[in-house]
C-alpha cells in the first residue's frame, strides 16, 4: 500500500511540474523562433568549427609532448629498428593526411556555409577527382603492405644455420616460468597431462624423454646478446599474452598448441639501465611479468 501510495505521489508531483511548466511557456512574450539556421547561425557554427580544429590540433600536439616518450621505449632486438620505422612512418602518413583533410574540412565548412541569395552547386559526379582520391590511397596502402609484410616475414623467419637458442615460456595465471633446452639446444616433449605436483613436474616434462633431461627450470630469464632465441610458448589454462616491449615481441600463449616467436637481443640490461627513461618506465609498470636480463655473453649458457 505505501509503495503504491508513493507512486500515486510521485506521478502527480510530474503533472504538476508539467502544468507549471506550460503555463510559464504561456505567460511569456510572444518570439519569433524559426527552426532554419538564418545566416548569423552559419556564421557563428563556422566559427565553432576553427575552433574544434584548433583544440584537437592542440590536444595533439599536447599529447605528443606529454606522452611521445611512453609509445615505446628504447629497441633491444636486431629487428626493433625495421619495426619502428615501418611503424613512424605510417604515423607520419596518417598525421600528415589527418592534418590536411581536418583543416580543409573545417575550412569549406566555414566558406561555403549557408547564406542568404547563395545557392550550392550540385553535380553526380566528377571522375578525374574519384579517380585521385582512390588511385592515391591504394598506392600508398599497397606499399605499406607490401613493407610490412616484407618486414614481418623478415622477424618472423627461423633459420636453423643461425643456432638459435631454443627457450620455453609456459604461461600460467599470476606465473611464469622459463625453461632452457640445455646443452643440445632440443626442448624435452611436454603435455599438460604430465603435469604432477608430488613429483615436482609442474610444467608436465615428459621424463621418458631424454632430450628433456638437461632442460633447465628457471624464474629469471637471462639471454644472450648478439644470439638468435627462439621462444616456445605454451598456456596451462587461459590464454596469456607473452609481450616484451623492449625487443618489439609479442605472442599469445594459447591453451592446447605451441606459438613461437624468435629475435636477437642487442643491448645489454646494464646498458639500458644507464637510459633514465627506461629506469621510469620500469618504477612505473605494476602489471604481472617475469624477470628479464640481457647479458653480452653470446656464447655462453645462459643459465
Amino acid at each position: 500500500m505505501t509503495a503504491l501510495l508513493t507512486l500515486t505521489v510521485l506521478v502527480l508531483v510530474a503533472i504538476a511540474i508539467w502544468q507549471m511548466t506550460k503555463i510559464f511557456e504561456l505567460s511569456q512574450p510572444k518570439t519569433e523562433r524559426a527552426e532554419i539556421a538564418n545566416d548569423s547561425d552559419n556564421k557563428n557554427n563556422g566559427y565553432l568549427l576553427f575552433a574544434f580544429l584548433i583544440f584537437i590540433y592542440g590536444i595533439t600536439i599536447f599529447s605528443f609532448a606529454k606522452y611521445g616518450k611512453t609509445l615505446l621505449p628504447e629497441a633491444a632486438s636486431e629487428h626493433g629498428g625495421q619495426y619502428d620505422q615501418l611503424m613512424w612512418v605510417s604515423m607520419g602518413i596518417i598525421f600528415f593526411v589527418q592534418t590536411i583533410t581536418q583543416a580543409l574540412l573545417h575550412y569549406f565548412g566555414y566558406k561555403y556555409r549557408g547564406q542568404k541569395g547563395k545557392k550550392a552547386l550540385f553535380f553526380a559526379d566528377n571522375d578525374r577527382l574519384e579517380f585521385i582520391w582512390t588511385i592515391i590511397p591504394v598506392i600508398v596502402l599497397a606499399g605499406l603492405i607490401l613493407w610490412g609484410l616484407y618486414t614481418w616475414t623478415n622477424i618472423m623467419d627461423i633459420n636453423e644455420d643461425d643456432d638459435p637458442l631454443v627457450v620455453e615460456l609456459y604461461a600460467q595465471q599470476f606465473n611464469w616460468t622459463a625453461r632452457y633446452a640445455g646443452d643440445d639446444n632440443v626442448l624435452g616433449d611436454a603435455n599438460v597431462r604430465l603435469i604432477d605436483i608430488d613429483r615436482a613436474n609442474i610444467l608436465g616434462i615428459d621424463e621418458s624423454d631424454p632430450n628433456g633431461e638437461d632442460d633447465v627450470i628457471v624464474k629469471e630469464l637471462h639471454l644472450p646478446v648478439g644470439r638468435k632465441v627462439n621462444f616456445k610458448m605454451r598456456s596451462q589454462d587461459v590464454l596469456h599474452s607473452a609481450y616484451m616491449p623492449h625487443f618489439r615481441a609479442q605472442m599469445n600463449c594459447v591453451p592446447g598448441m605451441i606459438t613461437q616467436f624468435s629475435f636477437t637481443p642487442t643491448v645489454t640490461t646494464e646498458e639500458m639501465r644507464l637510459n633514465p627513461d627506461v629506469v621510469d618506465k620500469v618504477k612505473r609498470t605494476n602489471e604481472l611479468r617475469a624477470e628479464w636480463a640481457a647479458d653480452g655473453r653470446p656464447n655462453s649458457d645462459p643459465w
